[in-house]
C-alpha cells in the first residue's frame, strides 16, 4: 500500500524553526499535489499549505503566510514544510496528504500520513 511518513516534529521555543518532511513509500510524489494540514487540541483540522505536482502555485493559510515555506525534492521523493518564526498557536499535529490537485476534495485524497507533533512553548 502507498504510504506517507511525516517526520521532523518536536518541541521548539517561540521564534524558533522546524522543518517537517513528508516522504512517500511505494509511490512517486512527483505526480501528486501534497497538502499539509494541522489539528490543534480542541480545534478543527486546518489546511496549512499545498504544493501542486507542477510546483507552480503553492498556497498557504493566512495564519502561516510569510513564515512557512513548502517545497519538494522529487529525487528524495519528499515534500518539506519549513516553519520559521514559530508561535505557540502553531502547536498541533501536522499531517501531509497526497491528492490529484490542490483543489481536490478531502474525501478524494490519495493517501494520508500518520502525523507528527509540533509543540511551540517556552
Amino acid at each position: 500500500q502507498p504510504q506517507l511518513v511525516e517526520s521532523g516534529g518536536g518541541l521548539v521555543q517561540p521564534g524558533g524553526s522546524l522543518r517537517l518532511s513528508c516522504a512517500a513509500i511505494r509511490f512517486s510524489l512527483e505526480h501528486y499535489a501534497i497538502h499539509w494540514f494541522r489539528r490543534a487540541p480542541g480545534k478543527d483540522r486546518e489546511g496549512v499549505s499545498c504544493i501542486p505536482s507542477s510546483d507552480d502555485g503553492t498556497s498557504y493559510a493566512d495564519s502561516v503566510k510569510g513564515r512557512f515555506t513548502i517545497f519538494r525534492n522529487n529525487a528524495k521523493n519528499t515534500v518539506f514544510l519549513q516553519m520559521n518564526s514559530l508561535k505557540p498557536e502553531d502547536t498541533a499535529v501536522y499531517y501531509c496528504a497526497s491528492a490529484k490537485t490542490c483543489r481536490t476534495a478531502v474525501d478524494d485524497f490519495h493517501t494520508w500520513g500518520q502525523g507528527t507533533q509540533v509543540t511551540v512553548s517556552s
